[in-house]
């Protein structure tokens, strides 16, 4: 069990080094930036690299004892039970496209649970913070999710429209378009992240990797929301991701059992 004063104090140390990542991140932004292509036909940068080596860095110099697992570089494994969880740059996409939607992720897990969770947005001014039992802010004031209660009166975020057929997930995904009021393609980390801070009422991703998962989860939990797979299960391992602001998570899994 975490005492709150540690707690606070890693929550302190995870903002500061999210913060820091963005500086980096922010000096390719706009600017001309020769992609490669990883073996998932994502994309990859220079940013991306220089922002989780300057993570990587700052954890090992802190929290020498912890263990790391990143997007880039892999996982560097600890026999603590601590693991600092980093996506460096969330939404590469967008970035290389010069717009702001993109951020830097980083999440702590002890011995299993997520226990804080960090989303800085440097182009957009924007850091969300929350650590377990903590809440959850957005620039130093108290996030929380909108009060929406029928599904109907929904904002329905995703990344990629084109993205839920690979994945079996068409069906459901066009039945959720037709039972809310709004849908918009707000997508990557940014999508939750408008959940959780009542800027919208659903986000779907049809495939996540863990570290796209880990900031993510506190963040929506401490924000009154929810951060589940497409089972329903609060996890940062199921692949895939639903965002809700909790009122209307019940509504969104009788929608998606219709559509599968």
């Amino acid at each position: 069990m975490i005492e709150k004063v540690q707690l606070r104090q890693l929550l302190d140390f995870a903002v500061e080094a999210a913060r820091e990542a963005g500086e980096i991140v922010m000096e390719y932004f706009q600017t001309a930036l020769s992609p490669e292509r990883k073996p998932d036909r994502t994309f990859v940068t220079v940013a991306d690299r220089k922002a989780e080596e300057r993570l990587r860095a700052l954890i090992r110099q802190a929290y020498p004892n912890h263990g790391i697992l990143g997007e880039e570089f892999g996982e560097q494994q600890s026999d603590s039970g601590w693991t600092w969880i980093i996506d460096p740059l969330d939404g590469t996409a967008s970035f290389l496209h010069g717009v702001p939607l993109f951020g830097v992720l980083l999440g702590l897990e002890v011995d299993g649970e997520v226990v804080l969770g960090v989303a800085n947005f440097p182009a957009l001014g924007e850091m969300i913070s929350a650590g377990r039992g903590m809440g959850c802010f957005w620039n130093g004031r108290r996030a929380a999710v909108s009060g929406v209660n029928d599904l109907k009166e929904a904002l329905l975020l995703y990344t990629d429209g084109a993205g839920f057929a690979p994945y079996g997930r068409e069906p459901a995904f066009r039945h959720l378009i037709a039972a809310t009021r709004m849908h918009r393609s707000w997508g990557d980390c940014y999508g939750h992240i408008l959940v959780a801070t009542g800027r919208a009422e659903v986000m779907l991703d049809p495939v996540m990797s863990i570290w796209d998962c880990a900031a993510l989860l506190p963040i929506l939990l401490e924000a009154g929301g929810t951060f589940t797979d497409w089972q329903g299960q609060p996890t940062i391992r199921g692949g895939n991701a639903i965002s809700t602001n909790g009122r209307l998570l019940d509504q969104v899994m009788q929608v998606i059992k219709k559509g599968n």
